[in-house]
């Protein structure tokens, strides 16, 4: 394989001069830079981009772990991550996990082969002592609360979110309160149920097990839920959502089941997606393309580990 050498002999200049008409150096003459062009369009050279990342000790290339790429969530997270990426001239690697550990870990060992500059997730499997394992060898963001550890975060509180959409439906007259969620094991949805669980206590309000969903991440997960509420005897009167998605196939389900809205039902979901809009979903505002951007930003800080807490917006329409 033909390297700078064989280039430098075969247009009769110094390796020297090879690596600065590589690297588009302004102080070579002109004649200098045609014999080395020349030999390289003979010889069928190109440069070994990984050989240059080795040398320079970076890649331009940041990882971001998501569970899906399909979900209006991660979408959006993708793209503001995705357009400070562009303004820095990063690439973006992007690895689907469908929340299998073996597939994290496999972006995680990136990181640890310099295959990536940083890695983001933005929705973690694998338990801390492993994440936090692998931060000696580049910078991991998390999109969930982490300010606790050694690790750079962008981060929803949903402790004080959720209560905030519960007191706010309390306020409205709703006592029988339930919720939907996507993964039970996440931290951010157990930090919701110790919130749902900490405002049933406050008001001495009975814990109804049949009132919480889990697993539900799109309309159809939200369809099958009204369907059930349906059929129930003594059913919420009032559901927070942790998605645009599920609330939007919640609300079209009752519509067929005759269960009015807010009347019968209160809908109260998170996001603020277009779906939302159309719909006229009383919802809490998440700006992910701003997390999305903030997580690039701090996976670019290799000294200081941060922590930034975004806010969410009450954005009060037609469903509550």
């Amino acid at each position: 394989m033909t390297n700078i050498k064989d280039i430098a002999k075969l247009a009769g200049v110094s390796v020297t001069t090879v690596s600065r008409v590589i690297n588009n150096h302004p102080y070579v003459s002109e004649e200098k830079v045609s014999a080395v062009k020349a030999a390289m369009k003979k010889s069928n050279y190109h440069r070994n981009i990984n050989a240059v990342h080795l040398s320079k000790g970076k890649t331009h290339l940041i990882g971001v772990v998501v569970p899906f790429s399909n979900h209006p969530y991660f979408g959006l997270l993708i793209e503001g991550i995705a357009n400070a990426a562009l303004e820095q001239n990063y690439k973006l690697a992007l690895i689907q996990t469908n929340y299998k550990e073996t597939k994290e870990i496999e972006a995680l060992k990136m990181l640890e082969d310099k295959q990536i500059d940083a890695l983001i997730i933005c929705s973690r499997i694998c338990a801390w002592d492993v994440i936090e394992s692998y931060s000696v060898y580049g910078p991991i963001v998390l999109c969930e609360d982490s300010r606790n550890d050694k690790i750079s975060s962008t981060f929803i509180d949903h402790y004080k979110t959720f209560t905030m959409a519960l007191h706010y439906l309390y306020e409205k007259g709703h006592q029988r309160i339930g919720y939907t969620i996507g993964r039970q094991t996440g931290a951010n949805s157990i930090q919701r149920d110790v919130a749902y669980k900490d405002f049933l206590t406050r008001f001495t309000l009975p814990y109804e097990p049949s009132y919480i969903f889990t697993d539900r991440y799109d309309v159809e997960d939200g369809v099958r839920v009204a369907e059930h509420l349906s059929n129930m005897k003594n059913r919420p009167t009032a559901l927070l959502v942790t998605s645009d998605q599920v609330a939007a196939g919640i609300l079209m389900s009752c519509r067929e089941n005759r269960l009015a809205v807010p009347h019968d039902l209160a809908i109260m979901s998170f996001d603020n997606q277009p779906i939302s809009k159309v719909m006229h979903l009383t919802t809490l505002e998440i700006p992910f393309v701003e997390v999305g951007k903030k997580l690039f930003q701090q996976a670019l800080n290799v000294q200081d580990v941060s922590h930034e807490e975004v806010q969410v917006r009450l954005i009060e329409r037609e469903t509550v």
